[in-house]
């Protein structure tokens, strides 16, 4: 075994050494938290604790396999493959996989994600004969995961008269009832959705209290990773664990803490030593991510927080630069500023794209960001856009696929009964769900006993109903024997799907086709990697769970080298050298939606602190005077947390100029009277002297033109035009790129070119305002 605690600073070294009884390791961005996880698990093995006594719970896949991996290269792989290690949800999965039944739910139960779970509830609002403007079916979802998350079941709904009452006020008096809806036709099909998944295992552990002991017995040591990020139902279920032995190791930082919107409640991090006795605490607070500045800038905000656990992060990396501060006069000139200064680094310093990321506190923000990359052809991605497996084409193989390891997964069946088209309506499906409701059975048990059931369905459609069947079944038949690629190729094969799209001949047909393709290559490569594991099988159902786990970043992408573009909130965990926020704007951060109480503003500002703290090496700032909202044009404030960062950690690129400074009145000027127009003639400006008004807008530009062509040129608006500029340069401009001059016409100020740009596009310009410049 390797000596590997010689790795470790002092600083690192306490917790990993402290064995039994509780402890909370408070750990500053960047300061190795993984390895301290990580080595602490390798040393209790070390010490004789088994590894199947040790429950490790992370928050993404990816951490989890990450800590897996560097557990294996200390302890060797076989003993890693026998800790109980990964995300909230899939250990609880696993948890529920195994003694679920006691609470009625088979083995092989579904797993719906979002997407199923909104579709559903649009069913049940649309079978309830409710206004669906008033029941919007994705605020239903919401209200009803914020239910689940606070341990509110239907029984605890209806007995709170204060949530009917709110509904009620609400326009939503039948709320209650359609989440009973909801819970019970999931129930009926054997499904789980991801808050099911906390809130059933808090049901099993306290309904059950042998097997809560059973797991207490097996969890004798346990680690939670970003526990500042655990909500109330995952609170419960850590705490009931850890009763029995208190062996309780939690890894966090509160200034990083800021998923509030979906439950996460930094008070479990905060009360931490209230919950349980003689807590040993350890500070992470040395920082090996980023510069001084970077460091001593993000210590500057979170410092402006009353409500934190009391840290000094430091570090010993080099001075750097000191964070750069950007104001654009719009939001397209933002996205342009921010791809120019990419460029800039990429040629000055051979850089990857990779090294760059672009952080916003909205998706929305992307898009400007978007332009100015694509028109500098500088490669990017966007992080949390569509996900691969939320797409139709996706989605209707693995509809097939879960239809074939669980009959009743309802939704499932719905979504590919008629597709590709096999003649069974909407009108027919209507019947038998009305049947399915009526005798409380599945849609696929109704379809298996047409003949005992009175339904209103001609023979046509009864032998294609059993057809359908009769090809389910055949799957279920292969399935006994075959692994996942294997079923999930004759599956996309049998079923028509691959001709559906074949046929289609569109771009988008072969489009989709390619996309199934690629599905398959991720499911050959699954089952091979299965191999590698001594529980594994490589079946379908395993595969199906390991995609309704998965998140956007947990996956490899395996996309050439670009820029990442992703919310603050995705890029949490991740870091960069070049990192650039943009948007840096009052009621865009901090939200508008955010500053209502202190713990708001406070969860805005945390969010801050995470987003700097992502570089490495250099961080930006960027914000407009001006931004499109809903189509018009408003004016911006910078962010307050722009003025919060010490002055000598910050340069502004673009310094305030408080001559353009516009105050907004806060009273009505009609009070004061007139205003004396003597003085005004006395001060009237002679002839030939320029007005000290500044420039004219363009609504002023337009009237002068028409009146006197020659006033139209607002002082120091024009740009010099470049004598070396012909018919035949290749240019570069600020918004359209790289082009070639096809025509130039005209003299003077009226001096125009037609050019040609690489994206396709022709453009005629008026050489004194456009920002060329003459390459060749």
């Amino acid at each position: 075994m390797k000596n590997f605690i010689d790795e470790l600073n002092d600083a690192q070294k306490a917790p990993v050494l402290h064995k039994d009884g509780p402890l909370m390791v408070i750990a500053g961005a960047g300061s190795g938290k993984t390895r301290v996880l990580t080595y602490r698990i390798a040393h209790l093995m070390a010490q004789g604790v088994d590894a199947f006594n040790i429950l490790a719970l992370t928050f993404t896949n990816k951490a989890a396999r990450e800590m897996k991996k560097r557990i294996a290269d200390i302890v060797g792989n076989t003993e890693a493959k026998n800790l109980w290690m990964g995300t909230f949800h899939s250990v609880f999965a696993k948890l529920l996989r195994y003694d679920g039944s006691k609470l009625g739910f088979p083995s092989n139960f579904t797993i719906y994600d979002t997407q199923d779970s909104q579709r559903l509830i649009s069913a049940i609002i649309k079978e309830m004969g409710l206004d669906k403007d008033i029941y919007k079916y994705k605020q239903v979802q919401n209200r009803i995961s914020s239910y689940k998350n606070s341990l509110i079941t239907v029984k605890a709904y209806f007995q709170n008269p204060e949530l009917v009452e709110a509904d009620a006020m609400a326009k939503r008096p039948r709320m209650g009832d359609i989440y009973q809806n909801y819970v019970d036709r999931c129930f009926k099909a054997g499904a789980m959705d991801f808050d099911d998944l906390l809130l059933r295992t808090n049901e099993l552990l306290t309904r059950f209290p042998e097997v809560l002991a059973k797991y207490q017995d097996r969890f004798r040591y346990i680690l939670v990773d970003e526990y500042q990020d655990t909500n109330h139902s995952q609170y419960l279920i850590v705490k009931a664990l850890a009763d029995r032995f208190q062996n309780i190791c939690v890894v966090g930082d509160d200034a990083q803490s800021i998923y509030s919107f979906r439950g996460a409640n930094i008070s479990n991090i905060l009360n931490f030593q209230r919950d349980y006795e003689n807590v040993g605490m350890y500070r992470l607070e040395q920082n090996y991510r980023s510069t001084k500045n970077i460091v001593n800038a993000a210590n500057s905000i979170i410092a402006k927080n009353k409500n934190q656990l009391e840290k000094v992060v430091w570090t010993a990396n080099d001075e750097g630069g000191v964070i750069k501060i950007h104001r654009s006069t719009t939001d397209a000139e933002e996205g342009r500023y921010v791809a120019g200064s990419i460029w800039d680094h990429k040629m000055n310093e051979q850089l990857a794209n990779g090294q760059f990321a672009v952080l916003y506190r909205t998706n929305s923000q992307s898009r400007s960001i978007e332009d100015g990359l694509r028109k500098r052809d500088i490669p990017y991605r966007i992080y949390g856009g569509l996900s691969f497996y939320q797409r139709k084409e996706i989605k209707d193989v693995l509809s097939y696929l879960r239809l074939v390891i669980n009959p009743k997964d309802e939704e499932a069946l719905k979504r590919i009964i008629n597709f590709p088209s096999r003649g069974i309506g909407q009108t027919t499906l209507d019947r038998l769900t009305v049947a399915a409701n009526h005798y409380k059975r599945s849609i696929f048990e109704v379809i298996e006993n047409l003949d005992k059931i009175d339904l209103k369905i001609n023979s046509g459609t009864k032998r294609k109903l059993e057809d359908f069947i009769t090809m389910i079944k055949s799957f279920q038949i292969m399935n006994e024997g075959a692994d996942a690629f294997t079923l999930a190729e004759h599956v996309a094969k049998k079923t028509g799907l691959l001709l559906e799209f074949k046929k289609d001949g569109t771009p988008e047909g072969i489009g989709k086709m390619e996309n199934i393709e690629e599905l398959l290559n991720g499911i050959k490569d699954f089952v091979e990697g299965q191999k590698e594991l001594a529980d594994a099988t490589g079946s379908i159902s395993e595969f199906l769970e390991d995609v309704a786990l998965a998140t956007d970043l947990d996956k490899d992408t395996g996309d050439d080298d670009r820029v990442a573009l992703m919310t603050i909130h995705l890029a949490k965990g991740l870091e960069f050298p070049y990192v650039y926020i943009v948007g840096m704007e009052e009621d865009l951060f901090p939200s508008a939606m955010s500053m209502n109480t202190r713990s708001e503003l406070e969860e805005e500002r945390r969010l801050f602190y995470v987003a700097l703290t992502r570089a490495e090496k250099q961080a930006y700032l960027t914000y407009t005077q001006n931004r499109y909202r809903w189509g018009k044009l408003i004016d911006a404030e910078p962010s307050r947390f722009l003025e919060e960062i010490d002055e000598q950690y910050v340069e502004n690129l673009t310094p305030i100029d408080h001559s353009g400074y516009r105050y907004k009145p806060m009273i009505d000027a009609d009070i004061f009277g007139d205003v004396d127009k003597s003085r005004l003639r006395q001060n009237k400006p002679t002839r030939g002297t320029p007005p000290k008004t500044g420039a004219p807008n363009e609504n002023q530009l337009r009237k002068l033109r028409k009146l006197k062509p020659e006033l139209a040129t607002p002082i120091g608006n024009t740009n010099a035009i470049d004598p070396s500029l012909q018919e035949g340069s290749t240019v570069n401009h600020t918004r359209f790129g790289r082009g070639r001059v096809l025509k130039m016409e005209g003299v003077g100020n009226d001096k125009k070119a037609e050019i040609q740009f690489e994206k396709g596009d022709i453009k005629k310009l008026l050489l004194r305002f456009a920002k060329l410049e003459v390459i060749s």
